[in-house]
């Protein structure tokens, strides 16, 4: 039990228990080709298309970290990464999807690497795989090549889980972004169409206003033709109205001139008529003319 009292060794076991379950949930892939068939590294199910993926592994693998590692204890975080077309240690990638690399030459015993004792080159090859529309597989594997044995040691999983965290979130910022740009375009869209609808609803408005006014004057103009059939106005001051058609009948009253009479009763020769004050009488034709 004496691991169990020194922390370093305690810590590091439990770390590498811990990685071993988390790699017993990744979903199992294919056996990698040439040199890294004995380092398997982990695979990954992600939520997008091999486009998008691809894309993201590519900015991941240019990024010029390697996500996971360090040499020295003051600085956790290992610069100086290149992306590469290839790997000497890997060999060409002849499988299904897209093969990314990225390598870091001259690291010292660089952390969660299994037994690197010395210099060498770190490589990480990423695989992406599509598996649908919108799920893609992600295959990552890291080896540190040592300089003078050329001894290869694999990373005890941490690499990997950081290489595909820092894919993960650049994917999910860009997925963000989309979401975000599709959620304006759509708020634009459902605005273009309300103000369509409302410039619709206006025009016809408008229209319906056009309508109502043209109606209005149509009436108006009707109603003044009415009146000049049915509505007259006396000519003369002093003009009598009678209680009969005849010029020997009696005088009802006499009529300023301008005053409107409607018309009752149309004859050759008068018209029997009504005063504004209700009164009827008649009057010759001569004596009243139409409304202007």
């Amino acid at each position: 039990m004496r691991f169990f009292s020194n922390p370093r060794f305690f810590s590091a076991a439990l770390l590498s228990s811990m990685l071993t379950l988390a790699v017993a949930f990744v979903t199992p892939a294919r056996t990698p080709q040439g040199k890294s068939a004995g380092y398997a590294g982990m695979g990954f199910e992600v939520d997008g298309s091999e486009a998008d993926v691809a894309e993201v592994v590519r900015a991941v693998a240019e990024d010029t970290i390697i996500h996971g590692t360090y040499v020295y204890e003051n600085e956790k975080i290992l610069k100086g990464a290149e992306a590469a077309q290839a790997s000497a240690y890997f060999g060409a990638w002849t499988g299904p999807g897209r093969a990314f690399y990225k390598v870091l030459k001259g690291a010292v015993a660089p952390r969660h690497f299994k037994d690197s004792n010395d210099a060498g080159t770190i490589a990480i090859r990423y695989v992406v795989q599509a598996q649908g529309e919108s799920k893609t597989h992600l295959w990552i594997v890291a080896v540190f090549l040592e300089n003078a044995s050329r001894k290869a040691s694999s990373s005890d999983g941490t690499i990997e889980s950081s290489e595909f965290k820092e894919i993960q979130d650049r994917l999910r910022q860009i997925q963000a972004q989309e979401h975000e740009t599709a959620e304006l375009i759509r708020k634009r869209q459902e605005e273009d169409e309300q103000k369509a609808a409302l410039l619709h609803q206006s025009q016809d408005e408008t229209a319906a206003i056009d309508s109502a006014e043209s109606n209005v004057k149509d009436l108006e103009a009707r109603l003044h033709a009415l009146r000049q059939q049915v509505e007259v106005r006396v000519v003369s001051e002093g003009t009598e109205l009678k209680s009969a058609p005849f010029r020997s009948a009696a005088k009802m009253q006499s009529l300023r001139a301008g005053s409107e009479l409607v018309i009752l009763i149309l004859t050759p020769s008068w018209y029997g008529v009504e005063t504004p004050d209700g009164h009827r009488g008649w009057l010759l034709r001569d004596q009243v003319e139409a409304l202007p």
